[in-house]
């Protein structure tokens, strides 16, 4: 062991390390060559979301990879029509009656309507006054059924619209026939107009809506029949000399619904022309 120990130190006195310095050689750097260029193409496509949900595509062209990205969204209600319309206008008869027969303000009496002497204003403000608890409460329970079928159709500006025009419109009728001495108070003229309006503004080839006017305008039809009978023996009571605030003014139920039916069919009218003239174009 001693031997072959010092025979490798011998051999390694022997031998010669040269010294190696090592040296920087360039490595071949191979050509480039430029990347296809593909052409990205972003194609959103709008869905309609039914679950509250939308979706965005992206697409490569030429290519069979297909990216898509889903962004969801909190779902959220359908948004409903507000009716508010309809209370405004129960809260203010129902108001202005307290303030004339529970406070009895009398200012609320120059907002009737006397023939003999009208006022502008009187035709509008007489159908928000009543005569009893009774006829107030007829009256109430009719404006907000088929009050609230008009603004559903027609919106609160087109509630407010029929009420006004019917109701005036009544009071105008009433003022040209009855005789001077009468006082005309009350919604029913009104009434009346949304009763024919509430019919006509649901006619369409819907079942439902057929059956809606099917089982509206067997009422409506019947209520219009007994005010024009009421209204063609009117003149024994004129002559007699009998005032209106102490009878049914069936002359305002009759003409409000007519004058309801004439504001359907002249509105839908004037809405028909811009899309005769749009297809025309």
């Amino acid at each position: 062991m001693k031997q072959l120990q010092l025979h490798y130190l011998g051999l390694k006195d022997n031998v010669y390390f040269p010294k190696f310095t090592p040296m920087a050689m360039p490595l071949p750097t191979p050509p480039l060559t430029p990347l296809p260029k593909l052409p990205l193409k972003l194609k959103i496509s709008p869905i309609t979301p039914t679950n509250a949900s939308s979706r965005l595509l992206c697409k490569f062209k030429d290519s069979d990879m297909t990216s898509q990205l889903e962004i969801l969204k909190p779902e959220g209600k359908k948004p409903e029509k507000r009716v508010s319309g309809i209370f405004w206008i129960l809260l203010l008869n129902l108001g202005i009656y307290v303030a004339d027969h529970v406070f009895q303000v009398r200012a609320i009496k120059a907002l009737y309507f006397y023939h003999n002497r009208p006022a502008w204003y009187q035709f509008v403000t007489a159908t928000f006054c009543h005569f009893n608890w009774n006829h107030l409460s007829s009256n109430l329970f009719f404006l907000y059924i088929f009050g609230k079928l008009v603004e559903e159709e027609e919106g609160n500006f087109g509630l407010w619209l029929s009420y006004i025009l019917t109701g005036a419109g009544a009071n105008l009728v009433s003022w040209l026939i009855l005789p001077r001495n009468s006082v005309s108070v009350g919604a029913s003229g009104a009434v009346f107009g949304l009763f024919a309006i509430s019919v006509l503004v649901k006619m369409s080839w819907d079942w439902r809506k057929i059956l809606e006017v099917v089982v509206l305008g067997q009422f409506v039809i019947e209520r219009v029949m007994e005010a024009a009978q009421a209204s063609a023996g009117l003149a024994g009571g004129i002559n007699g000399g009998v005032s209106a605030l102490q009878n049914v003014n069936h002359l305002a139920h009759l003409s409000g619904a007519l004058i309801g039916v004439a504001l359907v069919l002249m509105l839908s009218g004037i809405s028909s022309e811009p899309d005769a003239r749009n297809n025309k174009k």
